[in-house]
């Protein structure tokens, strides 16, 4: 950060706004809007949650008279993926517990919570901080995707908290790493102890939302740098006219990012893995449907297109799903064998353990396909999706479904593909005005949370169809968003992910419109995040949003 640019430094510069409730400080009038139930696995979510379920949901109003409150000693932490705007919760964190007391003091754990197993941190002073507003990335501590789930990590993070006398721990994260916060405010609860755990919601994929958090940060950000480079092949495919571009889009669990990016800019196909799976869509048909597209618009002379694929659809395919759930079954029960194999070795290992049926889906897969399947494992010890190029997949499928229509004489035109994963060019980026706002707000509404005695909640902010100064702010209890689901071959509490909702307003906008953005060019360029300039341009929120809070008609 020594050298920085015009923008940096004009970013710099920028203030974010704040809701009314923090206007004048953290220290904040609460009101308690009921008690919360788990939203799946209640028994069970009840039973591993004893001291901290069915706490209330509660909303903050601005306090009438000031008082300044004990000074607060806090621990902030990145954990999981970066995402835009990480920064900002940091720095309104900080501004948060200074308004409480200018004497607290705010300790930053460097590479997730690696560092707060470690006892590794910086304490993050107004400098240090100030250097960071506004900025993308996670670089000012970093981050990493250690899960807390062992009695010995909870016993090193409580003993680290203790020795700097923290009053409370702030993770920022997405569902995993606040299924930590959950787990770590339980067992701080168990011990009888006062420290507090709050958790902010982060994910680029929008997959940590529900009826409480209506976005998640750095969806906004990351979805505009996609929907400009999308447009701009768009662009470049209506210009040239010989390219069929595929595009795969982060996304693993859910296809919020690919609907979004439709909404912006209008391609010839987006697929949504909740559909497929919905409508137990076979790989097959996917082909054929993408082929016809293709015949279809090189019937009127028009050789390209654009297909937007998400990251996760592979296993949103019903048949590829099940062959997915028997290998994450097989790694769960044979991973240390598997591991010491060599990789021309696994692929028989494995199969000897699949049923017929998923041997045939196996073995139907191009190699590279059925490598990438069985090579690496993510976090959880279940297939590493991610790594599969579906959009290559679906291409060669395509081009072999293509040729056999021509044999049968009806496709007579030549299919170029060319591909493309936009993924790590939006996780960093600088945040949107949007996210700029929002972020800050639920740092320094994390900090009113803490100031509260609030502990095991997550930092929400409600009413985000309107200018940041008419949102409202509080906190919801983790268990409120927690259910069971299966993890290396267990049942496991964790923060039930939300998928794109077949019957919600977005999707009904996108599949009213889908069938006339497949014959024509109806291609939209939304053009780079605008940051200074007409309100219009620049505090604009998401498609989605708009669609779901009404804004927007669908």
């Amino acid at each position: 950060m020594d050298k920085i640019t015009d923008f940096e430094q004009a970013r710099l510069l920028y203030i974010p706004q704040l809701p009314p409730a923090l206007q004048h400080g953290a220290a904040v009038e609460e009101r308690c809007l009921g008690a919360t139930v788990a939203a799946g696995g209640e028994e069970e979510i009840a039973a591993l949650f004893p001291e901290i379920f069915g706490l209330p949901r509660v909303c903050f109003d601005q306090r009438a008279e000031r008082a300044e409150g004990a000074p607060l000693a806090v621990g902030v932490v990145f954990s999981g993926g970066q995402a835009p705007g990480g920064h900002n919760v940091v720095s309104g964190l900080f501004d948060g517990i200074k308004s409480i007391n200018g004497a607290s003091r705010l300790y930053g754990f460097k590479n997730g919570p690696d560092g707060l197993i470690a006892n590794k941190y910086i304490e993050l002073d107004a400098p240090l901080v100030d250097r960071y507003r506004n900025t993308g990335g996670f670089d000012m501590l970093c981050s990493s995707r250690t899960k807390l789930e062992r009695q010995e990590q909870f016993d090193a993070v409580f003993a680290n908290a203790a020795a700097l006398a923290l009053s409370a721990i702030v993770i920022i994260g997405g569902d995993d790493s606040n299924t930590n916060a959950c787990l770590l405010a339980e067992d701080f609860a168990r011990r009888g102890s006062a420290l507090r755990v709050v958790g902010c919601p982060k994910t680029i994929d929008g997959d940590l939302k529900n009826e409480y958090i209506e976005t998640s940060f750095g969806f906004d950000t990351a979805s505009r740098v996609y929907s400009n480079l999308i447009g701009n092949i768009c662009r470049d495919a209506l210009s040239a006219g010989k390219y069929w571009h595929f595009i795969k889009l982060m996304g693993r669990s859910a296809s919020h990012l690919t609907l979004e990016c439709a909404l912006r800019t209008h391609p010839n196909v987006a697929l949504i893995s909740e559909e497929i799976r919905a409508k137990n869509i076979p790989l097959s048909q996917i082909v054929d449907e993408l082929a016809a597209v293709v015949a279809a618009r090189a019937g009127e002379g028009k050789n390209f297109g654009v297909a937007l694929v998400p990251e996760g659809l592979i296993e949103f395919i019903p048949e590829i799903g099940v062959l997915i759930d028997e290998l994450n079954d097989i790694f769960a029960k044979r991973g240390a064998r598997i591991d010491a194999l060599e990789d021309v070795d696994r692929e028989s290992y494995i199969t000897k353990y699949l049923s017929a049926k998923s041997v045939y889906v196996y073995q139907s897969l191009p190699e590279r396909i059925r490598f990438q399947l069985c090579a690496e494992r993510d976090p959880h010890g279940n297939a590493q999706v991610s790594v599969v190029e579906t959009e290559k997949l679906l291409a060669d499928m395509v081009r072999e479904r293509l040729r056999a229509m021509m044999r049968e004489g009806r496709y007579k035109a030549s299919f170029h593909p060319a591909f493309h994963f936009l993924g790590y060019e939006g996780r960093c980026a600088a945040p949107s005005n949007f996210d700029a706002n929002y972020c800050y707000a639920l740092g320094y509404n994390a900090a009113a949370l803490i100031a509260a005695g609030r502990s095991g909640y997550i930092s929400c902010i409600w009413n985000m169809e309107m200018p940041a100064c008419e949102w409202k702010c509080g906190g919801v209890p983790l268990t409120a968003m927690m259910d069971m689901e299966r993890r290396k071959g267990e049942m496991k509490p964790v923060i039930r992910k939300s998928l794109v909702d077949l019957e919600g307003a977005p999707f009904k906008y996108f599949a009213a419109r889908r069938q006339l953005w497949t014959k024509g060019e109806d291609y939209l360029y939304p053009g780079s995040i605008q940051y200074f300039g007409a309100r219009k341009l620049c505090d604009d929120i998401s498609e989605t949003l708009k669609l779901e809070k009404g804004a927007l008609r669908a």
